[in-house]
């Protein structure tokens, strides 16, 4: 017997894969790759190429995602394949570096 914690995610990426691509399917794996709480404070796109642009206007929250985005990657490429999702990319502001002196 299987855990659900297991079969759930596997029959998510299942009936995501099989549905058509769109921005709404976008939207959903990505709440489903990062949770409720970055999913509300950010918004996706996938481009043609691959890359999925996210848009975050909190620098906190910017940091987070880029630290995580290689996670974020293989989550959305399980959920959506791997011929689907390239790479992940946050624009805007840089993380502020601290000054050694």
């Amino acid at each position: 017997m299987e855990p659900l914690q297991q079969t759930i995610p596997a029959v998510l990426a299942r009936l995501l894969r099989d549905a058509p691509l769109s921005p709404e399917k976008v939207t959903f794996a990505w709440r489903a790759a990062v949770g409720a709480a970055i999913a509300r404070v950010s918004a996706v796109r996938l481009s043609d190429d691959g890359i999925v642009w996210v848009q975050c206007e909190d620098d906190h929250w910017r940091r987070e995602i880029r630290r995580s985005a290689t996670v974020i990657k293989e989550r959305l490429v399980a959920l959506l394949g791997v011929e689907v999702v390239k790479q992940v990319k946050v624009p805007g502001a840089s993380p502020k570096r601290r000054s050694g002196r």
